[in-house]
């Protein structure tokens, strides 16, 4: 234990296997521990530290039985969607709604997100989100740590602005930032539309 590794040495180990990075996933959700780079900051963003064995998946029945401590039961989804307001806490849609642009309504699941603590450590916690959204963010951290070190750095009137965002549970934009949004969106010759648009700073 506490061997490092990439992902191209485990390909080149387990050449047979496909998709690495979901059967990385998998076994941790059978209580194994492999460090990242955001666990462990001695590792390169490519490096991966093995800590702890969890589920022998190489026994039968094992591969596919979850640890305990990651089934949620029917009164603790209902929970954690009630906490989240049956909204997708990623892109904000609620249970049912069509996706813009689209026709595909949407689906809400409880999904599990790794977050970094004040003391550096890594814990799961449990999030609303669409279907849509979850199959896009898989692998994701959240980094409390920092949001709250952030925080502590903000003056009293930034934080009194923040604390409103936090009541509403949305943050309401301006025009010029709507705009900033939409310009960023736009392809380079626009864009340098735009700036003779805006003439000299």
């Amino acid at each position: 234990m506490g061997e490092v590794f990439t992902k191209a040495e485990l390909r080149d180990a387990f050449p047979e296997t496909s998709q690495i990075d979901r059967r990385m996933r998998d076994l941790r959700d059978r209580g194994w521990k492999i460090a990242t780079n955001r666990d462990d900051p001695t590792l390169a963003s490519s490096e991966h530290r093995f800590i702890a064995i969890g589920a022998e998946v190489w026994k039968p029945g094992q591969s596919k039985a979850k640890t305990p401590a990651t089934s949620i039961t029917a009164t603790q989804r209902r929970e954690i969607f009630e906490a989240d307001e049956y909204l997708c806490r990623i892109c904000g849609i609620a249970a049912g709604e069509v996706y813009e642009g689209g026709v595909e309504t949407a689906q809400l699941d409880v999904a599990r997100r790794e977050v970094i603590k004040p003391d550096a450590k890594v814990v799961t916690e449990m999030i609303t989100e669409c279907r849509r959204c979850r199959i896009g963010g898989r692998g994701g951290q959240a980094d409390l740590a920092g949001i709250l070190g952030r925080l502590g750095q903000m003056s009293q009137i930034e934080r009194d602005h923040f604390s409103q965002w936090l009541a509403m549970d949305r943050r309401d934009f301006s025009m010029m930032e709507r705009l900033w949004g939409e310009y960023r969106t736009l392809p380079a010759e626009s864009r340098m539309a735009v700036r003779e648009a805006v003439g000299p700073a």
